[in-house]
């Protein structure tokens, strides 16, 4: 791996601090990147969300980890995971707006190319990029991993027709129902938006997160599903930014 500028980015929305953890390759003299905005799930932004924005960092991007949560909080148990994911869901204003103060975080730091942002999310970060484009907010492409594809809204009437979309989600995910998929690819192409899915079989939620003593019984990691999908974001962003 090359050497990376890895930083605390502090920003602000309304009065709650947010702290974001920023990535970039050390070597890129003075030349603007490409910007990637990372969601995280409902954990916050935990070591792995850390290690996957440095592996997305030394394919010469410059991503920026944000947090929707405010102080870097890092949830444990259902009950404080359940009531955030609850607030949140229910007040989309809000959602957005976290999400638009980290687009502007990112935006603003300076090696960063503003004509060429995308984002990657995970869990309930995957519905996140959705509904940012979903939402209009200026993005060219995104990429959900395993996002609750259930929460993801009807009414792509603001939706950013410039944008790309990749969803990769496993065929026995109870929060991205075939229904459910069906529903925002029929979306996305009414938006006139281009998508791409990749579907894995015998793959639960949360594919991508190792299991511990915690992992509800809906989630399980699935190396293959990790491994492939995590190719085909790759090539994705590639494309997205030749």
């Amino acid at each position: 791996m090359s050497q990376l500028v890895i930083r605390d980015v502090e920003y602000f929305h309304e009065q709650e601090r947010l702290l974001g953890y920023f990535c970039a390759p050390g070597t890129n003299q003075g030349q603007t990147l490409p910007g990637i905005l990372l969601v995280h799930g409902a954990a916050g932004i935990n070591q792995q969300m850390m290690d996957c924005s440095q592996r997305l960092a030394a394919f010469g991007y410059a991503v920026l980890a944000l947090d929707l949560w405010g102080e870097r909080q890092q949830l444990r148990g259902p009950e404080q995971i359940g009531a955030i994911l609850g607030r949140f869901a229910s007040d989309r204003t809000l959602w957005m707006q976290r999400f638009s103060a980290g687009h502007q975080a990112l935006r603003a730091q300076t090696s960063v190319d503003s004509t060429r942002l995308g984002a990657v999310g995970y869990c309930f970060g995957g519905t996140t990029v959705l509904e940012a484009i979903r939402c209009g907010i200026p993005l060219q492409g995104v990429v959900s991993l395993h996002g609750g594809l259930d929460l993801v809204g009807d009414d792509w009437s603001a939706a950013s027709r410039a944008a790309q979309a990749l969803i990769c989600t496993g065929a026995d995910d109870v929060m991205a129902k075939a229904d459910d998929l069906q529903r925002v690819q029929q979306a996305l192409s009414a938006a006139d938006i281009r998508w791409q899915t990749e579907l894995f079989s015998h793959t639960r939620h949360a594919f991508t997160e190792p299991d511990h003593p915690h992992t509800p019984p809906f989630a399980a990691y699935n190396s293959r599903a990790d491994r492939r999908s995590w190719q085909t974001m790759q090539a994705f962003f590639t494309e997205l930014f030749l």
